[in-house]
């Protein structure tokens, strides 16, 4: 279909006025006759649920991993619960602020598959691993393994450990293109010795999108009496699973991205046998053993919790298998069309199952901070540079929002700096 054509389609679809005259679970019904795959590529129904994006026309936004700014629908229920907290004030926070929030854990919850009483709110990701870590009674000689290709900031709370308990850190190196998950699980378990007291593993690597085998991870670890912590920043309402069949210890995330609520949204996962053996990081009013004593942050923008809500009921309405096969056809599309280029490097994965809508790119003799500048600058697609751990290159995370066009516009940039 060619430009023209789409436009006159779409206009008479009504798609320019989505995010105003229909929701999207109306949009969504109108297309329910095709499958999550079909739909994948079904660029009318996704320039619907463009329309309901305010988009910066400046640049081609690449780079949503950092934060998937929210949708109009979300943004206008988070202004609103703004304004009802402010109108409300303290009468707000002493009579309701407590129930709601365990209405959104509930939702949550529901969610990840898990129990209510697993799951706490939180501010990030960070703030989700760094109370684990944090928390765990550390002695000298305790062995905590992680590796390279993980977050920095949450390598460097390990490194705080290292200083204040004389934990000791091993580190290893996630290969970007590994034959089978099999050396994935083979390589952390290399790295166990009965010292070994925790295990942190990305769900999905940042840096690259590679997707890794948590389930056999965790299940390998357990049998060594290892415990496992999971960094989903990436993971969680990207791709689909249940935090329970993870099999994992404990796990953090972070809302504001994939999920799509406002920033200053994470989860925390603690299975209930190990909640009573963590420190908090701050003490609550009760001093109890359950997940509640390890969230307690003070006063805080309460809005923003009642707003994951309303991301959840976009995400739902959306659809999650709709969501991920997008995003998985997104990343396709693209690197597809690069993979085989001499002169370009894709640090992803190429088997579907162990990537979706992340992927990282390099151009070969060229540092990956002069292409993503030259990304910007020349081409006006904003991306961020990757370069270190193994890993040189730009990561490249499109949103639903994102289209073939864009990404095509992106390829061509690739080749024109090859």
């Amino acid at each position: 279909m060619n430009k023209r054509m789409f436009l006159k389609k779409a206009a008479l679809l009504g798609l320019s006025g989505l995010a105003a005259q229909q929701s999207l679970a109306t949009w969504v019904a109108r297309h329910s006759g095709k499958t999550p795959e079909e739909l994948a590529s079904d660029e009318v129904f996704w320039q619907g649920v463009r329309g309901g994006y305010r988009l910066k026309p400046d640049y081609i936004n690449l780079e949503n991993g950092y934060y998937c700014f929210i949708p109009e629908a979300t943004l206008e229920s988070y202004l609103r619960h703004i304004r009802t907290v402010n109108l409300e004030g303290s009468y707000y926070m002493r009579t309701v602020q407590a129930d709601n929030k365990k209405k959104v854990i509930e939702r949550l919850a529901i969610l990840g598959g898990c129990a209510p009483d697993e799951l706490a709110l939180t501010r990030n990701t960070t703030e989700s691993l760094d109370t684990v870590i944090n928390g765990i009674h550390s002695q000298a000689g305790d062995e905590a393994i992680m590796a390279e290709q993980d977050y920095g900031s949450i390598v460097n709370m390990f490194k705080l450990m290292e200083k204040r308990y004389g934990i000791v850190r091993k580190v290893v190196s996630v290969p970007n293109l590994p034959v089978s998950g099999d050396e994935i699980v083979d390589l952390y378990r290399g790295a166990i010795t009965p010292r070994t007291r925790l295990l942190l593993v990305s769900h999905m690597v940042n840096i690259t999108g590679q997707i890794l085998p948590i389930r056999k991870i965790c299940d390998m670890a357990h049998t060594l009496g290892v415990e496992v912590l999971v960094d989903g920043a990436h993971s969680f309402a990207h791709i689909r699973f249940s935090l329970p069949e993870l099999g994992c210890d404990y796990y953090g995330a972070s809302l504001h991205k994939w999920l799509s609520a406002p920033l200053g949204a994470g989860l925390l996962y603690v299975r209930k046998e190990k909640q009573a053996g963590l420190w908090a990081l701050m003490a609550d009013w009760n001093l109890k053993d359950d997940i509640t004593h390890l969230a307690h942050t003070g006063t805080h923008p309460v809005a923003t919790d009642l707003t994951i809500l309303n991301a959840i009921d976009y995400y739902e309405a959306l659809g999650a298998e709709r969501k991920e096969a997008r995003l998985r056809y997104l990343q396709t599309y693209w690197t597809s069309r690069v993979r085989r280029e001499k002169q370009m490097v894709v640090n992803t994965p190429e088997d579907p199952t162990r990537a979706c809508g992340i992927a990282n790119v390099g151009v070969r003799n060229m540092k990956p901070a002069d292409m993503a500048k030259m990304l910007l600058e020349k081409y006006k697609i904003w991306t961020v540079a990757i370069d270190g751990a193994g890993v040189q290159g730009c990561r490249i995370t499109p949103n639903i929002y994102t289209t073939p066009a864009e990404l095509d516009q992106f390829v061509a940039a690739l080749r024109a700096m090859a």
